[in-house]
């Protein structure tokens, strides 16, 4: 993938598409030593917070991604073009317990430029970010009642903060390129 440094005050997103179609890969860990995992997540934001840009993302207690964004300090998020749907499916329904998902995907891991946490070669935009808060959800909080049936197990997520440190992407994801 030909991918560029790309300011992340001239990141170009279109949020909801995003997060809710086209979905990324959030992955934990250190590539040098191998021991980093992947999930597919489809719910967070990207935006400004204490004066840095942010990404934000939520992750159950009972993945097994939450085991290495616990124990590592950085995480990446990956969008993918449409041609890499299906693997995002399986990286979003198998764990990495059961086995190496990201070879059965087909994905190639590649190390970042500034963190730890590796990227994917096949990815189109990838966001390098160091986590600077989190929090749980506390569903006593939910305004909306029909929130808490996205929980039938009452496995609420943790919400990271990571600010992001460093942006590639094709041509596409910067503003001004067109």
């Amino acid at each position: 993938m030909d991918r560029h440094e790309i300011p992340v005050d001239r990141l170009l997103t279109r949020p909801s598409h995003l997060w809710l179609d086209q979905w990324l890969l959030l992955t934990s860990g250190d590539f040098g030593t191998g021991d980093f995992n992947t999930m597919t997540v489809g719910w967070g934001s990207i935006g400004a917070m204490w004066n840095r840009p942010f990404a934000q993302v939520v992750v159950r207690p009972t993945r097994y991604t939450y085991e290495f964004i616990e124990r590592h300090d950085t995480f990446t998020l990956c969008a993918f073009p449409g041609s890499a749907k299906e693997a995002l499916k399986l990286l979003g329904s198998m764990s990495g317990r059961d086995g190496d998902k990201i070879a059965e995907a087909g994905l190639t891991p590649i190390g970042s430029s500034l963190i730890a946490a590796p990227g994917f070669d096949e990815a189109e935009l990838i966001l390098e970010c160091r986590k600077i808060y989190w929090d749980d959800l506390e569903p006593t909080h939910f305004l909306d009642p029909s929130i808490d049936g996205s929980y039938p197990q009452k496995d609420y997520h943790r919400i990271y903060f990571g600010e992001i440190v460093a942006a590639r992407g094709s041509r596409e994801w910067l503003s001004g390129s067109a």
